[in-house]
């Protein structure tokens, strides 16, 4: 059997496919970023998975792709720790740009973006991914993200630049103290997915003007950092990937039209287009 998992920092999506390249299991565990989960945590969590530790000594092959591993220490912690758990699988583990660009690939080069909790790009050709920027993550980088729309959330909130409406609504929504704020941002084990989890709120009422101008201002500072250096950038379409990019299309769509760039398809979930794409060009 082979599994193919793709792992971002909240969760991962896992597909076992059997000898004849029939979906056997689909399942889901969480995010597996090296970046923010201790790897004395992948082996259990791994574990309280039943459905993949029924099947572990019969999988032999696994295309692992995670947020975070876009360095060599990372990848190497991924495939010790899996390895704990698949003793008989041979392991492979790269960045989560290399899941995006095979998702969204249609047989045409394009510049393929990741906008989940976190954030980032790259140019594929079919056959060469160039990683022109790096990943500076939610400190500094990760523009147009999950974690970079929740941290406007929060920080606007206590500083209180939200209108009233929306002021009292997150209030009363989240009862949330800065104490609380504080403890999960610098103490908790993953800020960006306690700063992604919000949101929920944003998107609920993403046609408020208010939120339509926060979220355009991210959507423009990822255009600028992330897709903008790109040569390829104006002759190229632009495909996206993630549930960020999903849930605001129409404002990713408006921006980009603003700044002249050809915004392709959004996929909310690679995960069957990247099985897809190992079925057809890898198995």
């Amino acid at each position: 059997m082979v599994a193919i998992v793709d792992s971002g920092s909240t969760k991962s999506d896992w597909v076992i496919l059997d000898e004849f390249k029939n979906v056997f299991l689909k399942t889901e565990t969480i995010g597996f970023n090296p970046n923010f989960i201790s790897r004395e945590l992948i082996v259990p969590e791994i574990e309280k998975n039943k459905s993949l530790t029924s099947v572990k000594n019969s999988i032999t092959k696994i295309y692992f792709y995670g947020s975070g591993c876009g360095v060599k220490q990372n990848c190497d912690t991924i495939e010790e720790e899996v390895g704990k758990v698949f003793t008989n699988a041979k392991i492979s583990v790269r960045e989560d740009l290399a899941a995006a660009a095979f998702a969204a690939y249609n047989g045409k080069p394009a510049i393929v973006c990741i906008m989940g909790t976190g954030s980032n790009s790259c140019y594929f050709d079919g056959e060469n991914l160039k990683i022109k920027l790096p990943s500076l993550g939610i400190l500094i980088g990760d523009e147009g993200s999950g974690s970079a729309i929740g941290k406007q959330l929060v920080r606007r909130f206590f500083m209180q630049k939200l209108p009233q409406d929306l002021h009292d609504e997150f209030e009363n929504t989240y009862h949330l103290t800065i104490d609380e704020a504080l403890k999960n941002m610098y103490h908790g084990s993953r800020p960006n997915a306690f700063l992604a989890d919000f949101n929920k709120f944003v998107v609920e009422r993403k046609d408020h003007p208010y939120f339509i101008q926060m979220v355009s201002e991210e959507m423009k500072n990822f255009f600028e950092y992330q897709v903008l250096p790109y040569e390829e950038s104006k002759e190229s379409e632009i495909n996206f990937i993630g549930s960020i990019a999903y849930y605001y299309e129409n404002i990713l769509r408006s921006v980009a039209s603003e700044l002249n760039l050809n915004v392709g398809h959004v996929v909310q979930k690679p995960i069957e287009s990247l099985v897809n794409y190992h079925i057809k060009y890898i198995l």
